[in-house]
């Protein structure tokens, strides 16, 4: 879309906002609006200047100023706000014009273009499955005194004997039960819906919705795979509408990945495939699970540098939650086709040429989507580049129920880091795939470390209240 079409959408559609938004280091949106009377050619060309030392992981106070520079391709109209405001993306410049190195959308930018210059492919294309819950309720606080959480939903199991509904009308989803059952026991299918309707106005192409495993209200809409940065861009807005349609509901969305005890956690599942032109790569009619040795050594890439992607791809404390055995989370570094315990899937069912990929099932959704996406393209880039055998390294095939296996067996898989910190330690030692091309610099690794240790050196320092009932008596 170019400038120009961006103008007679403010004009036609009586625009009165435009939203500047540009992403931060973990991956939350922000934004400045704009009176859209003051929105011009110029503006488009000289970006919209922000104070970058408000930003955590951005800029020190003394060199504050940088610029957002709009993206007219990602407008869309917001469908929440009472004065019609058009929202569009923007990637972060400094003030004398040039690309900021630590801005995450610009690092997705890079990725793309280091791809064209490898001479692998044209294009990379990325399909995340973002899973998350949708609560009537949540409450937490974390004091010198006291810590605690709460959340509730009706559709959760421990709610088969509340009195607070007016009389129970039960249908909860057991532990463990919610995979697609209809209604009533699933109570957000019209929510779901309505998601997937402004998701679709936003430009979105939906593929379906359904309610997921666990029980309180788990669910997982399904977009149209894009291009790296597109992919991303997508998915911010993906993120963006679901949570304030739960809200309009009085209702509220998390991508926590593992905000219940005992019952699945959400991930973000992530299908990649690189396409010459309109010639797909990944495929080979003769290969194990129709896949391209150059697929195959794309896998070896990612495997061999999880430890160190998972930084990237899972870079929570609350991410290790859902990454341990027994919660369909794929924890053990092995490839198979159809077998959704291995840490990468090869999807068999009904595959053509164009739509032969890979699936990354590691990732969870407190990922940065650019930095997350940019990573997996460069391990496995760097993978095809080395022509890492997935196999010869002891990553598979493995076409067996890895949970079933025996605890001797087990051993044998190398599985994923433990901890945030542990995965970050596993980043310092293995980050030079991420620097080839200048794609990440070695200061954004560098200050993507500091900060993500700070937030997991602020969660072990503090008390869990179930210490109090491990140790209080003692």
């Amino acid at each position: 879309m170019s400038v120009q079409n961006v103008l007679n959408t403010i004009k036609e559609k009586g625009i009165e906002w435009v939203d500047f938004r540009f992403v931060d280091l973990n991956g939350r949106a922000h934004h400045i609006s704009l009176p859209a009377v003051e929105v011009d050619e110029g503006t488009f060309e000289n970006g919209v200047a922000f104070d970058g030392s408000s930003i955590a992981g951005f800029r020190g106070i003394e060199e504050s100023d940088m610029v957002m520079l709009p993206d007219t391709e990602t407008s869309y109209i917001d469908p929440f706000t009472a004065h019609p405001t058009l929202i569009i993306m923007c990637s972060i410049h400094t003030p004398d014009g040039e690309p900021y190195e630590r801005d995450p959308r610009g690092i997705a930018q890079k990725a793309e273009q280091y791809l064209q210059k490898a001479g692998v492919g044209t294009t990379a294309f990325f399909a995340p499955e973002s899973e998350f819950f949708i609560f009537d309720e949540v409450r937490f606080e974390s004091k010198q005194n006291s810590s605690s959480y709460f959340v509730d939903s009706e559709e959760a199991h421990w709610n088969s004997n509340r009195k607070e509904e007016g009389g129970n009308l039960g249908f909860k989803v057991g532990h463990k039960g919610g995979y697609v059952p209809v209604a009533p026991t699933d109570t957000q299918q019209d929510i779901r819906s309505e998601m997937c309707r402004l998701l679709m106005e936003a430009g979105l192409r939906i593929e379906r919705h359904h309610h997921e495993v666990a029980t309180a209200g788990q669910g997982e809409i399904n977009f149209r795979f894009d291009t790296l940065t597109k992919s991303a861009d997508n998915l911010m807005k993906y993120k963006y509408i679901v949570q304030n349609t739960a809200r309009q509901y009085g209702k509220v969305a998390t991508f926590m990945p593992k905000p219940l005890f005992g019952d699945n956690g959400s991930g973000m599942h992530v299908h990649q495939s690189i396409f010459n032109g309109d010639e797909p790569l990944f495929y080979d009619k003769n290969g194990y699970g129709y896949l391209s040795e150059m697929a195959l050594h794309y896998i070896g890439g990612i495997l061999y540098h999880a430890p160190a992607l998972i930084a990237l791809t899972n870079p929570s404390t609350n991410s290790f939650k859902r990454l341990v055995p027994g919660y369909e989370a794929p924890v053990n570094l092995v490839f198979s086709k159809g077998n959704r315990s291995a840490a990468v899937r090869i999807p068999i069912a009904a595959v053509t040429p164009k739509g032969c990929r890979i699936e990354f099932r590691t990732p969870d959704s407190t990922a940065n989507p650019y930095l997350a996406f940019a990573a997996m393209l460069l391990a496995g880039l760097d993978g095809i580049k080395k022509k890492i055998d997935p196999s010869e390294l002891g990553y598979g095939p493995f076409d067996k129920n890895i949970y079933e296996l025996s605890d001797a067996e087990k051993k044998e898989i190398r599985s994923v880091p433990g901890t945030l910190e542990e995965a970050l330690r596993a980043l310092e030692a293995d980050y030079e795939f991420l620097t080839e091309g200048g794609v990440f610099s070695k200061d954004f690794i560098d200050n993507y470390v500091s900060l993500k240790r700070e937030e997991a050196k602020a969660v072990s320092i503090r008390i869990h209240p179930h210490e109090y009932s491990l140790y209080f008596d003692l």
